[in-house]
């Protein structure tokens, strides 16, 4: 429907053409608008936004409205929903929670499910795992960290390019390495990777598809983000790299077993009992 409307922006008067541009520019405002505010917003007659509607095949701005709702509901491609300047608060939150789902569903279709068995069958055999990343990736080592330690899984996060490599350096063949990268490009990062690769261990990647990184390690996830993350602080891949994480944290502790449940139980009482006594200082 956008690129219809799009395609056809010559074809309308001067003033049904600022009509059809603020639909492309704020879709989700214009489905949310009464006639009078779309009009006032383009700048043009209120009979002239029902003849939008009309010349687009349209019985009338609530029939309009009503297809609108349907593809935007169904999920824009990326290209379309970019957030412009220009775009109100409710637009902004339109397209970032549309850009997300979209990144979200396109990598659930085209995640390897080979990949993913592969990557819990290595985790859950380690006798070490380490993560690393760096900057924003960084975090999310972290966050897996916290993750899998629960398991009784001696488990640790590395940001920091120099202790990656001295940490690599003196892994084993039973070691597994999780390197998580936005761009699968940096030197630093791949630097460790081969170090690790050298003395054994195994590594899997949470990456870029057909990127250095992608291509040296062991088991890949590839995640093929549409974002600017050499210019931008990477957005929707952080959050797919998030949910990765997860998916392997599930998938090994259903590998591990019943034994996995007594870890977890474990660490809930120790973090209850110093709450306890957290408490007990207090009063």
């Amino acid at each position: 429907m956008l690129e219809k409307i799009r395609a056809d922006l010559d074809k309308l008067s001067g003033a049904e053409r600022r009509v059809a541009e603020l639909v492309l520019a704020q879709p989700y405002t214009v489905m949310q608008s009464a006639v009078s505010d779309i009009a006032t917003s383009a700048g043009v007659s209120q009979p002239t936004v029902i003849r939008f509607c009309r010349s687009m095949g349209f019985s009338g701005l609530s029939d309009f409205k009503l297809k609108l709702a349907g593809i935007l509901v169904g999920g824009v491609p990326y290209v379309h929903s970019s957030v412009r300047p220009e775009d109100p608060v409710s637009e902004i939150t339109a397209k970032v929670f549309d850009n997300t789902v979209t990144a979200l569903l396109k990598c659930r279709n085209d995640i390897n499910p080979q990949a993913v068995d592969d990557a819990v069958d290595l985790l859950a055999g380690a006798r070490r795992i380490e993560f690393y990343g760096l900057g924003n990736s960084g975090i999310i080592a972290a966050d897996a960290q916290h993750k899998f330690f629960r398991f009784g899984i001696p488990t640790v996060s590395y940001a920091d390019s120099h202790i990656q490599i001295m940490a690599a350096a003196v892994l084993g063949p039973d070691d597994v390495v999780v390197a998580i990268s936005s761009s699968g490009r940096s030197r630093e990062l791949m630097d460790a990777v081969e170090m690790a690769l050298s003395t054994g261990a195994k590594v899997i990647a949470i990456t870029v598809p057909d990127t250095p990184l992608a291509e040296k390690a062991t088991v890949t996830l590839a995640v093929d983000s549409p974002e600017d993350s050499e210019t931008y602080s990477p957005m929707l891949s952080r959050i797919l790299h998030l949910v990765l994480i997860d998916i392997l944290t599930v998938g090994v502790a259903l590998k591990r077993g019943p034994g996995v449940v007594t870890q977890l139980e474990k660490a809930k009482r120790s973090l209850k009992q110093k709450r306890l006594r957290g408490d007990e200082e207090h009063d």
